[in-house]
């Protein structure tokens, strides 16, 4: 119970915060860019000034579906913000080149989240079993999985997503500063739009903030409960 009371309340946060992202996005995309570029053209140009050749620049389907792919060296821009003209498109657009410069630089903790992704997948699988295991009461199989062992997997995961959703707050402050000091300095914005794109990449951390406390919580959370079996 004391699980499901702590992943509703992240999860309504984690709503209150992106429908407040979606509102600003909004807000930020009817206000059209002085410089009159595309978000796809801000990408392009990033990329181009930071000696990056290799990364196509692509539009995808979605809303807020924005991101950089290490494997294919893509930067995805959602429809509106490839084809938008406005203080949201382009935080949105410099911030996945952002990535991308991460990723040609090989700055250190984008290489480390690259690394967890496949151990951070073989853990989702894993506490998904265990937890329907649980729910279906498999611990009639007791002599094959105990309780006790039960929890320090569920514990061993949510490390590692906690870990996981740590280092992915580096990942995206780094991200945003190197495209919010590029457009500064490369003149793509004036002054109101330039504190609309960070109010706007301001908005959007915010949701890995919340990911990292409800990952860290739900860790505490398990071994709260080992710890007091054990006493």
């Amino acid at each position: 119970m004391g699980a499901l009371i702590i992943t509703g309340f992240f999860m309504l946060v984690g709503w209150i915060v992106s429908s407040r992202l979606k509102a600003k996005f909004k807000k930020y995309s009817e206000i059209r860019l002085a410089k009159d570029l595309t978000g796809a053209e801000i990408a392009k140009l990033m990329l181009a000034d930071n000696g990056i050749g290799a990364v196509q620049v692509i539009s995808v389907e979605g809303q807020l579906t924005d991101h950089y792919n290490p494997a294919t060296k893509t930067v995805n821009l959602s429809h509106d913000v490839y084809h938008g003209r406005n203080a949201a498109a382009t935080a949105v657009a410099a911030h996945e080149c952002g990535h991308a410069v991460q990723h040609a630089k090989a700055y250190s903790m984008l290489q480390f989240r690259s690394a967890m992704v496949p151990i951070q997948n073989i853990s989702a699988k894993v506490i998904n079993f265990i937890f329907m295991a649980m729910m279906f009461g498999a611990f009639a199989v007791q002599g094959l999985l105990s309780f006790d062992t039960a929890l320090i997997v569920i514990i061993a995961c949510y490390a590692i997503f906690a870990l996981f959703a740590l280092v992915t707050l580096p990942v995206e402050f780094d991200a945003s500063k190197r495209a919010l000091a590029w457009i500064e300095t490369r003149g793509i914005v004036t002054r109101q739009e330039h504190d609309m794109a960070k109010d706007a990449l301001n908005s959007a951390a915010m949701t890995y903030v919340v990911a990292a406390i409800g990952a860290v919580t739900m860790l505490l959370y398990y071994v709260m409960i080992f710890l007091g079996r054990r006493d």
